[in-house]
């Protein structure tokens, strides 16, 4: 498959292939030999966000980025299969469809979930999550939030009106800072190209709104997976808190709390992440 036209200097474009296994036609990037980690982003991102982290796993490690259905370059299709199990089984499917078996899978916010998911469906992998999202809304967002983001991902062109209010340099960058993070101008022109591409935001819409973690927050007690939860002090999306105390319940889980790093901790300082990682994945083996 070809590049799209608004593809035009993506990072590490140049490890980037495009693979059909149903469902959906995944966009992901592949390098390096070693260990085989899986990358998987958080809701609304891509594999941008791994820009920094990514060639220095490579160095020593296979890795494997994927941009998730419909977002980034993945082309969705099947919109109702954007909820946490069925996305959890679809990456699986195309794991297997290439032969990929990671030896260790990490994810960011949402990401961590999913691999947390796949892992049950997997033999316990190893598990790392940066600010893992495994919590529910608190009071009225609990029920509100998700309700609101079912009702925006099935109203006409509510994409289109979020891609033209979200559409200026100022705006992304308050989003953004809002998470805690501070990103280079890099990073902020490449998730304002994210929120501006109209297909990028209908699907996190469409995940958004099947998304739900209870079921898999109520197994993590019982959880074999050897697992590594990294959380950021100034995080603004997440709560340090949700990763310590998941930690706590989770038998062979551990936690480590980073200071001054926000939600997009792996963006901000991926030199410090790429040895975390490579401390885990040495201990894991």
């Amino acid at each position: 498959m070809r590049w799209p036209e608004n593809a035009q200097g993506w990072p590490l474009a140049e490890h980037s292939r495009f693979v059909l296994s149903r469902p959906h036609r995944w966009h992901v990037q592949v390098a390096g030999t070693g260990p085989t980690l899986l990358l998987i982003h958080g809701a609304g991102g891509a594999t941008q966000s791994w820009r920094g982290l990514f060639p220095l796993l490579a160095a020593d490690h296979h890795v494997i980025a994927v941009d998730l259905p419909g977002q980034g370059f993945t082309q969705m299709g099947a919109r109702m299969r954007c909820g946490l199990d069925y996305v959890a089984e679809d990456l699986l499917a195309l794991m297997t469809s290439q032969n990929w078996k990671p030896d260790v899978l990490i994810g960011h916010s949402a990401g961590a979930a999913i691999a947390l998911r796949m892992a049950e469906q997997m033999d316990a992998p190893p598990v790392i999550g940066l600010n893992a999202a495994l919590d529910r809304f608190e009071g009225m967002a609990g029920w509100l939030f998700p309700l609101m983001a079912k009702a925006l991902s099935l109203t006409p062109f509510t994409a289109d009106i979020f891609t033209r209010t979200a559409s200026s340099p100022g705006t992304v960058k308050r989003l953004l800072a809002s998470t805690g993070s501070t990103l280079d101008a890099e990073g902020i022109a490449l998730y304002r190209r994210l929120v501006t591409d109209r297909t990028h935001v209908d699907a996190t819409l469409a995940m958004m709104s099947q998304w739900t973690v209870d079921s898999l927050v109520s197994r993590l007690a019982s959880h074999q997976s050897r697992t590594l939860l990294v959380a950021g002090a100034s995080d603004g999306a997440v709560p340090p808190e949700v990763s310590r105390r998941v930690a706590s319940i989770m038998p062979r889980a551990s936690f480590v709390k980073l200071d001054t790093l926000g939600h997009l901790m792996h963006e901000e300082n991926p030199e410090y992440l790429a040895k975390l990682i490579r401390d885990f994945v040495a201990d894991s083996a």
